[in-house]
C-alpha cells in the first residue's frame, strides 16, 4: 500500500482536510506538491510534510497549468491529484446571491478542478498509473440551505468525477469522489461566523460529531491514492459518519 515514489499535487493543502490529505500521502512516501493559495499556510505545510509550495488560485486557469508543470518539472510526472481548494461562497438564500457569488464558487469548485484534471491526465496515461480524488460534499447531495454555489459546484465536480472515470477507466487512471463530513477550513469559518449552528452540526449526524481531518478523512483518500483502489472507479464514498444515510434535515434560520 506504499506511495513510495508517486507524486501528489493537493490543492487547498495548508489547512483542513487538504493539509491532512497532504500529511497522511507524505507519510505514505508520496512527494507532495502543496498547491495553496494563503502562502503562509501553504509553506507551513510544504515544510511539514518534506513538499514543495506552489502558491495557486485555481480558479486562474494559468495558475493551475503552471501547478501541474511544476509536479511534472520537479520530480517527472503526476500520479495523484486530489482536488480540495474552495475560497468563495458566503451563507445566504437563493435570491441573495450573486452572479459574481456564482462564478466565482463554480472557478475555484469546478474548473479549477477540471483544469487540473486536464492537464495531469497526459501524464497519468503515459505512465497507465494515476488516481484522481475530488473532495465533493453532502451539501450539494442533500442541497442543503444557504450555500447554492458550493452546493451548485460540488455537485458539478461529482459529474465530472463520474464522466472521467468513464471515459478514462481503459488507461489506469482512476477518478473518484469523497464527500467529507468533518472539521474543515471551510465549516470552522463558517462556524466562527455562525457559532449556533456548530452544535446542530454535531447533533445531526448520527455517530454524534463531525469528524476529524486527519484521523477519518486523510486514511480514506491514502486508500483512495493507493494500489488498492485500482478496481474503484467513478464512486462517490461518504466518509460523514453515516450523515448520508437519511439525509440531513439542515434548516438554519436565514434572513
Amino acid at each position: 500500500m506504499s506511495l513510495e515514489g508517486r507524486v501528489a499535487v493537493v490543492t487547498g493543502a495548508g489547512d483542513g482536510i487538504g493539509a491532512a490529505v497532504a500529511r497522511r500521502l507524505a507519510a505514505e512516501g508520496a512527494r507532495v506538491l502543496v498547491a495553496e493559495l494563503n502562502e503562509e499556510t501553504g509553506r507551513a505545510t510544504a515544510a511539514e510534510t518534506g513538499g514543495r509550495f506552489v502558491r495557486t488560485d485555481v480558479s486562474d486557469k494559468a495558475q493551475v497549468l503552471a501547478m501541474v508543470d511544476t509536479a511534472v518539472r520537479e520530480w517527472g510526472s503526476v500520479d495523484i491529484l486530489v482536488n480540495n481548494a474552495w475560497g468563495a461562497g458566503d451563507v445566504g438564500r437563493v435570491e441573495n446571491k450573486t452572479d459574481a457569488m456564482l462564478a466565482r464558487g463554480l472557478g475555484v469548485g469546478f474548473y479549477g478542478p477540471l483544469w487540473a484534471m486536464q492537464s495531469a491526465f497526459p501524464h497519468m496515461k503515459a505512465r497507465g498509473w494515476g488516481r484522481v480524488i475530488n473532495m465533493c460534499s453532502l451539501n450539494g447531495v442533500n442541497a442543503h440551505m444557504g450555500t447554492l454555489e458550493y452546493n451548485a459546484a460540488k455537485e458539478a465536480l461529482r459529474t465530472l468525477t463520474r464522466t472521467a472515470a468513464r471515459e478514462w477507466a481503459s488507461t489506469g487512471v482512476v477518478v473518484n469522489a469523497i464527500c467529507p463530513g468533518a472539521k474543515s477550513a471551510a465549516f470552522r469559518r463558517m462556524m466562527s461566523e455562525h457559532p449556533e449552528l456548530e452544535g446542530q452540526a454535531d447533533a445531526t449526524n448520527p455517530m454524534g460529531r463531525i469528524g476529524d481531518p486527519d484521523q477519518d478523512i486523510a486514511p480514506v483518500a491514502a486508500f483512495l491514492a493507493g494500489e488498492g483502489a485500482r478496481y474503484v472507479t467513478g464512486n462517490t464514498l461518504f466518509v460523514d459518519g453515516g450523515s448520508h444515510i437519511n439525509g440531513v434535515a439542515w434548516a438554519p434560520d436565514l434572513p
